[in-house]
């Protein structure tokens, strides 16, 4: 039994090779790479978005709580600035108060600012409000 080769049986087949070419490789990994980075970019911009609505948050109930204080001590608050701090969340926050005449004798108007730190220039939240003169 011998076996025959013949020149025929050699060449290869003319059928299309079923995996990626080098090119296509570097192409792919390209595009994955740009995915991955603009990923990595949006889930640390959501990292410190989250981190400021979190500290809004915090500052907004400090001035809410200041603004409660006020209203339940029962004093007419005389103009000017005043300021401060309170701890909300293991944290210390600064607020400044600023007490204004309104063309109503009976009302003040107050602004309360909360910052993170007391030379910070820019504040996290701001509450506007009013009072009443409690002896009339």
């Amino acid at each position: 039994m011998s076996l025959k080769i013949n020149a025929a049986s050699l060449k290869q087949s003319k059928t299309p090779s079923r995996g990626f070419t080098l090119m296509e490789v570097l192409v792919s990994l390209a595009v994955l790479a740009i995915a991955l980075s603009a990923l990595v970019k949006s889930s640390g911009e959501n990292t410190s978005n989250m981190e400021y609505l979190r500290d809004k948050t915090f500052a907004h109930w400090v001035a809410m709580n200041k603004a409660i204080e006020l209203r339940a001590s029962n004093t007419w608050a005389s103009t000017g600035d005043s300021n401060g701090s309170a701890e909300m969340a293991s944290r210390e926050w600064h607020w400044t108060m600023k007490v204004e005449a309104t063309p109503d004798k009976a009302i003040r108007k107050y602004i309360l600012e909360i910052r993170r730190d007391s030379h910070d220039d820019n504040a996290i939240a701001r509450l506007t409000g009013f009072m009443n003169n409690p002896d009339g």
